[in-house]
């Protein structure tokens, strides 16, 4: 029997947790700004909706726009609060100014996180070489997805890379779990589910009324229905 794909829904609040949850989410990304991209939502956000779903959650760690670390000391500390909070799963990404992976930070949050699983975010989608970018985070710990579209500009333009990289699935550096989101619509799911891929990610697609509207539990059960289970 094939595994059930996972479907990730962007949550901003409590109430937009409890929607993707009753329609089927198996996951939440939480953040904040969406204006930005996405960054770290504040302690009392995660505790509440920790509080209110009992579905898996991955925290952004992200303080500005962009995909530079900016200030490393000041993410570790971030991080260690919102493992207090009561996340225990992560979503984080940074690349130097050249485009390559800023392995440092990388490493020096990911320390703080202590093997907590965690996502490397759409930042490999702006990367200069995103299978250098792979072979240098292989084996960092808790590294078990990537979330990417394939292309800067969304899953049209990414797709051949998304089924080129589910084919390398289980070689060095594509041990991780493909993660697709940015631009995904249901269309893009049969050809997707066919090539193996069994992680799918929407954040606009979960709300009729855009980003000023919440999360419905009725697109993503939609969702859900095309991903199967």
């Amino acid at each position: 029997m094939s595994k059930r794909a996972v479907l990730e829904v962007i949550a901003l609040d409590v109430e937009d947790a409890v929607a993707a949850q009753a329609g089927g989410a198996d996951r939440l990304e939480l953040v904040t700004d969406m204006a930005a991209d996405g960054l770290t939502p504040s302690a009392g956000t995660v505790r509440a909706i920790r509080g209110a779903v009992d579905i898996s959650l991955r925290v952004m760690l992200r303080l500005a726009d962009g995909f530079a670390a900016g200030d490393v000391d000041r993410l570790v500390g971030v991080a260690g609060e919102m493992r207090a909070a009561g996340a225990s799963e992560f979503v984080l990404g940074f690349l130097d100014a050249g485009g390559g992976v800023d392995l440092d930070a990388v490493e020096r949050v990911v320390g703080a996180l202590e093997g907590c699983p965690w996502t490397f975010h759409r930042a490999i989608d702006r990367a200069a070489d995103r299978d250098a970018l792979r072979k240098q985070l292989d084996g960092l710990p808790g590294l078990d997805t990537y979330l990417t579209a394939g292309a800067v500009a969304g899953v049209d333009a990414g797709l051949p890379t998304l089924l080129r990289e589910a084919r390398l699935r289980g070689e060095p550096g594509y041990e991780q779990q493909l993660l697709v989101g940015g631009g995904l619509r249901l269309d893009h799911v049969p050809v997707l589910l066919d090539a193996g891929v069994d992680g799918f990610h929407i954040g606009g697609a979960a709300r009729p009324e855009g980003w000023d509207g919440a999360v419905s539990a009725e697109a993503v059960a939609r969702w859900r229905g095309a991903l199967g289970g």
